[in-house]
């Protein structure tokens, strides 16, 4: 099966989520091709749920969001489109449709779910994420000077696409990198505004204050480091030293 002539796969990284696994595979429509659950070194019955209900469950032992999300991409096989969501129920898998459109039909490289265009969405979110994607997309917006609203998890891009910006970040600055990197490499980028919900359980990032702190230095770290290698290219470029940062 095909969603408008593309092979779409899933990728669901997974730690601890027994509670909710099971609701985010069932609700992902049937035209998906593969679905990869990438289990994060949980300690309860994610991994049983998971291959119980027929999804590709592959384990990364070293905690860390990115990490799980190249290891699921590492198990895909044969896709064309690669959508990424998250394995707590905040989502809602039914309406994936609305990414992966725009890169069926050649409008998009990459379809951010952004959570923060619609109000019920909004109010979803903590606080912490809240500022949190403030911070960060106000910093991408000054230093690349593109829009962002949100850093939102659920989203879809080409395999191709994927391929070509060479994701490296194994923790908590992944989803800020991809889009880094997909202002960089010049992708078409689309914003598409998704429902979103309380997630089932207590989240380990925005949960606690150590996840928070973690998450915090994680995606600041990422877009310093890439703003900083931006200045050296461009110094580079110009046949200029680079100043010492």
């Amino acid at each position: 099966m095909a969603f408008l002539g593309r092979r779409v796969g899933v990728v669901i990284p997974a730690l601890d989520e027994e509670a909710a696994i099971g609701s985010v595979l069932a609700a992902i429509p049937d035209w998906v091709d593969q679905i990869v659950v990438a289990d994060n070194g949980s300690c309860d019955r994610t991994h049983e749920i998971a291959s119980s209900l027929g999804a590709t469950v592959v384990i990364e032992p070293e905690r860390g969001y990115g990490g799980a999300c190249l290891r699921g991409i590492a198990a895909l096989r044969n896709i064309d489109t690669v959508v990424f969501i998250d394995a707590d129920n905040s989502d809602y898998p039914e309406d994936m449709g609305e990414l992966v459109e725009p890169i069926a039909s050649g409008t998009a490289h990459l379809t951010i779910g952004t959570r923060t265009l619609r109000k019920p969405s909004l109010r979803a979110l903590s606080v912490q994420q809240r500022f949190g994607n403030w911070l960060a997309t106000l910093l991408i917006q000054r230093i690349w000077r593109h829009s962002y609203t949100d850093l939102g998890p659920y989203r879809a891009i080409s395999h191709d696409a994927l391929q070509k910006i060479a994701m490296t970040d194994r923790k908590y600055g992944w989803t800020v990198q991809m889009q880094i990197r997909a202002i960089e490499h010049g992708l078409d980028i689309i914003e598409v505004p998704v429902r979103y919900r309380r997630r089932i359980g207590r989240s380990k990032i925005s949960g606690t204050v150590g996840g928070v702190l973690r998450a915090g230095h994680g995606i600041l770290g990422v877009i310093f480091h890439s703003a900083l290698a931006r200045r050296r290219f461009r110094s580079a470029d110009r046949g200029t030293p680079s100043p010492p940062a």
